[in-house]
């Protein structure tokens, strides 16, 4: 406690320093109160992260499982213009995924090394389909070669013009 005089000038002074000490204490008590009121709301708020983080943790440790039934490494075959390949890439649906194959023809293939890209040509109901696949891209399962075709062309975007038997490409001996 602060020492003052204890003459009548100075009788107004120590009242507001008691009246100042006084508050300091319900401050100090009101803070205790508080802080306890901090802790039970940071401990909900804590438990509804820790919740969130076991619930992200469940999902990782899904596509975890599911990575580790995937091979790591997938042999890629070689793959040239003109060969009719089949595609089957992993597409996913809310939580469960499956396989969907695209067979068609390669009329075009650009890039190097993972960025490697092929287009691939299909006729479905009369209507021409193309589809470009990263060759490297973990969406992709598996690539078959069915049959190689003789081409004299880098591109074979000429295909796009032609309609039902004229599409054909002679195959490789």
């Amino acid at each position: 406690m602060i020492s003052v005089r204890n003459t009548p000038t100075h009788w107004g002074l120590r009242n507001r320093i008691h009246k100042i000490e006084l508050e300091q204490l319900h401050l100090k008590r009101f803070v205790e109160k508080d802080k306890d009121r901090v802790k039970i709301m940071r401990n909900s708020i804590i438990t509804k992260i820790e919740e969130q983080e076991k619930a992200k943790a469940a999902t990782l440790t899904k596509t975890q499982s599911e990575l580790i039934k995937m091979p790591t490494e997938r042999t890629i075959p070689v793959i040239q213009i003109g060969d009719t390949i089949d595609v089957s890439t992993w597409i996913e649906l809310g939580e469960k995924g499956r396989t969907q194959t695209f067979s068609g023809t390669v009329i075009a293939k650009k890039g190097e090394g993972t960025r490697e890209m092929i287009t691939v040509r299909r006729i479905v109901q009369g209507e021409g389909v193309e589809r470009i696949f990263p060759i490297h891209s973990p969406k992709i399962s598996k690539i078959e070669v069915k049959r190689s075709g003789v081409v004299r062309r880098a591109k074979l975007y000429y295909l796009r013009d032609r309609v039902g038997k004229a599409t054909r490409l002679r195959e490789k001996k």
